[in-house]
C-alpha cells in the first residue's frame, strides 16, 4: 500500500539528509548518479543554449541541496527561483549560494556544463552568475493547488522541474493534480521542462529508501496532454548496462520533456 502524500512528506522532512543525496553528484563516485546526471546535464545545455528556451522568470519545482539543473539555465533567464519541501534541503541550498564553508562543492558538474559550452575555463564566472541569478529559494509543496502559497509570483516563463514528480507524487493521481497544481505558475505558452526516471519504485539517501510513482512513457504524455500542456519535445535513454546491478535505484531510462502550456 502506497505511503499518502502528507506522510511521504513527512518522511521526507524527517529523514532526507541532502549532504548524503549529494554523494550521487560527486562525479565518477556512483555509477547510478553519473548515468542520471551525464544525461540530465546534457539534456539541459541542448534545451537552454543560445536560440532555445529563455526569458524573465524560470522557477525550479523541487530543487533539492541541488544546482545542477539550473547550470544552463542561468545562461538564458534573468531571474531563477528556486523551491523545495524541507527545511533541510532549502538551507542545503542556500550555504551553497552564500559561499558558506562546508557547502557542497559543485565545481566539477560546472566546469563538465562549462565544457559543454565550449569554455571549461569560465567555471568560477558562471558559479557567480547562477548566485547572482537565483533570488530566492522557497518552500514548495506540488501536491497544493498552490504550490508556492504564501509566496505570490509573476507567471513564469518557464518551469523546471527534475528528478521530482515521481517522488513527491506517489499515485498516478497526484502526478496529474501536481502538473496541474504546476501549470498555474506558468503564463500562457510558457514551458515546462521536466526530468526523471521510468519505472523507478525507489531509490536510496544512504541506508533510507524512498519510494517513487512507476512512470511509464505513456502515461507521462497523457498526463500532460491531459494537463493543458502540448509535448514539443521527448528525449530517452535507456540505464546504462554497467549500472544495472547497483541497487541504489531500480529506474530502467531517464527521460526529460518539454511541454508548452496551451493557454
Amino acid at each position: 500500500m502506497a505511503l499518502q502524500e502528507s506522510t511521504a512528506l513527512d518522511f521526507y522532512q524527517t529523514y532526507f539528509e541532502p549532504m548524503v543525496y549529494l554523494d550521487y553528484f560527486k562525479m565518477g563516485q556512483s555509477p547510478v548518479g553519473d548515468d542520471c546526471l551525464y544525461f540530465l546535464l546534457k539534456h539541459y545545455h541542448a534545451i537552454f543554449k543560445s536560440g532555445g528556451l529563455k526569458g524573465k522568470l524560470l522557477i525550479d519545482i523541487g530543487s533539492g541541496p541541488s544546482i545542477y539543473q539550473l547550470l544552463s539555465a542561468c545562461e538564458s533567464f534573468e531571474e531563477i527561483i528556486a523551491t523545495d519541501y524541507t527545511d533541510k534541503n532549502r538551507l542545503e541550498l542556500e550555504k551553497w549560494l552564500k559561499k558558506i564553508p562546508g557547502a557542497f562543492d559543485w565545481s566539477p558538474v560546472v566546469k563538465y556544463v562549462c565544457e559543454l559550452e565550449g569554455d571549461r575555463d569560465k567555471w568560477a564566472d558562471k558559479e557567480e552568475r547562477l548566485r547572482r541569478t537565483v533570488t530566492q529559494v522557497l518552500k514548495c509543496d506540488v501536491n497544493k493547488e498552490q504550490p508556492l502559497e504564501p509566496a505570490v509570483l509573476p507567471l513564469a516563463d518557464c518551469v523546471l522541474s527534475s528528478l521530482c514528480l515521481e517522488a513527491a507524487c506517489l499515485t498516478q493521481e497526484a502526478f496529474r493534480a501536481a502538473l496541474r497544481h504546476i501549470r498555474t505558475l506558468l503564463r500562457p505558452k510558457g514551458h515546462l521542462v521536466l526530468g526523471g526516471g521510468f519505472d523507478t519504485t525507489f531509490y536510496m539517501v544512504g541506508a533510507k529508501k524512498f519510494p517513487c510513482l512507476p512512470l511509464k512513457e505513456k502515461f507521462v504524455c497523457e498526463a500532460l496532454q491531459k494537463s493543458g500542456f502540448t509535448i514539443q519535445k521527448l528525449e530517452t535513454a535507456p540505464r546504462a548496462a554497467e549500472t544495472m546491478s547497483d541497487e541504489q535505484s531500480d529506474y530502467t531510462a531517464m527521460f526529460v520533456v518539454v511541454a508548452q502550456r496551451n493557454d
